[in-house]
């Protein structure tokens, strides 16, 4: 060996020699009859799986995770109090500030992935550089007198910097997690539901105390004095040497017909998913009389139920077939839909939906460890070479921003003019709702066909 070589040796892991990347699952080339005193400088990487290190890391992802996209997930309160509060009140177009938000951070997530890829190993900068834009994005929303300045600051800029934000938390968990990827992932993601819990209450009594203008300044205080310190911790495992062969906007995944099995299945599931989240609120109210506090509960209890489910098939993913994960999350998410809010009567029934399409609806994106797997796999075995598995990621989020961004328009559609009301003696499908619960259960339905097309020999 030379001696400038530079050996690797990973605790509790293989040696890695110069020349070789280090990866999990790869057989590590036999050692030489060097000596490691002969010119050859040694350090460790910090093990995977377990450590402070990993855990460190993804309790940063975590956060990230919960205060990226938990204010989207939260933006129902701030679109009541627009329409109902001056400057705004009155105003078209206030829901499309929430779907800027959430939709572009969905839909560009391919690009920033690859635009990490491309910084190398100024990637996990890019933290802090979006934690920034979003803070300074809310404090720009707090002087807004029109809608279009909010959908700009509350919308555009503010999805642009927690895309930039989330990208690395993505980009460096391979790197952390090999045999417990599927868990870590579930962990990250269940992020989401618990801020879809908390952030709601909490920025609802903001509002009702200051005002939006205050509001939104508090916040973007806290969010920068929470996420600052965090992005400390999202930073790589592996030195950029033993990652610089994965190219930026590799898209070899598209030649792969694994991969558009599976989005195919994944873009439709978005199109039902999203709608309960929107519509319960109203139903509970509407159908069943129930006051503001039990039909806001709705969706507490959907993002309540979501944290459990996301870990439990993290959990799962880690131990069977992606496809198999896919069929449970498929079959729950079904069942809650057509059969128990489709019968539902009673506000205690359709509390026990919510739980239930919390615990497998939600957890859906969570296979998607399984999903990047296999199609990685499926890339290498059909020869198409290296598919980078965060690219994958990024796509299957443009899918799901799709189903999003769809979802929307079709929803105000099926539901007007309160299709099928009184005609059948089905509570839930006759309040005139019907047809949003169908398409739901439907869509749900959908979202499982991976199963199906594995048993046909397809995957």
């Amino acid at each position: 060996m030379a001696s400038h070589d530079i050996e690797l040796e990973s605790i509790a892991h293989p040696v890695a020699r110069a020349g070789y990347t280090t990866t999990s699952g790869e057989n590590t080339p036999q050692h030489d009859d060097s000596q490691p005193g002969e010119g050859v400088q040694e350090f460790s990487l910090p093990p995977v799986d377990g450590g402070k290190d990993a855990w460190l890391f993804l309790a940063a992802c975590f956060a990230i995770e919960a205060l990226v996209w938990g204010f989207p997930f939260a933006f129902g309160v701030f679109q009541d109090y627009y329409s109902t509060n001056e400057p705004f009140a009155g105003s078209p177009n206030i829901a499309v500030i929430g779907t800027c938000a959430m939709g572009i951070m969905y839909l560009a997530a391919p690009l920033m992935m690859g635009l990490c890829r491309l910084l190398g190993r100024w990637a996990r900068f890019t933290s802090i550089f979006g934690l920034f834009t979003m803070c300074l994005a809310l404090a720009m929303s707090s002087f807004s007198t029109t809608v279009p300045h909010l959908i700009a600051t509350q919308g555009v800029i503010y999805a642009i910097g927690g895309g930039i934000a989330y990208c690395p938390c993505i980009l460096y968990m391979d790197e952390w997690f090999v045999q417990r990827k599927g868990l870590a992932y579930g962990i990250m993601w269940s992020g989401t539901g618990l801020a879809g819990v908390v952030l709601p209450l909490f920025l609802e009594a903001l509002l009702h105390s200051f005002g939006f203008r205050t509001t939104l300044r508090i916040w973007s205080g806290i969010l920068f004095a929470l996420t600052t310190p965090l992005a400390f911790f999202i930073k790589p495992r592996l030195p950029y040497s033993a990652t610089s062969h994965r190219k930026p906007f590799n898209l070899k995944m598209f030649m792969v017909p694994t991969f558009w099995l599976y989005q195919i299945a994944n873009v439709v599931e978005a199109m039902g998913f999203f709608l309960p989240g929107i519509y319960l609120p109203t139903y509970a109210r509407s159908a069943l009389g129930a006051a503001s506090y039990s039909s806001a509960t709705t969706v507490l209890l959907v993002n309540v139920a979501s944290v459990f489910g996301c870990v439990a098939m993290g959990w799962f993913i880690d131990r069977f077939h992606v496809t198999t994960c896919i069929l449970l999350s498929t079959i729950g998410a079904t069942v809650g839909a057509l059969v128990i809010w489709g019968l539902s009567s009673s506000l205690p029934l359709l509390y026990f939906f919510c739980v239930m399409y919390g615990l497998f609806a939600g957890s859906y994106t969570s296979t998607w460890p399984g999903v990047m797997s296999d199609v990685v796999r499926k890339g290498e075995t059909t020869g198409s070479g290296y598919i980078d598995p965060c690219m994958v990621f990024g796509w299957l989020a443009a899918g799901r921003g799709v189903g999003n961004v769809i979802s929307g328009p079709l929803s105000e559609n099926l539901i007007q003019g309160l299709p099928w009301k009184g005609d059948t003696t089905a509570f839930g499908y006759g309040s005139g709702y019907g047809s949003l619960i169908v398409f739901t259960g439907v869509t749900a339905l959908l979202g499982g066909a991976s199963f199906v097309w594995r048993r046909l020999g397809m995957l």
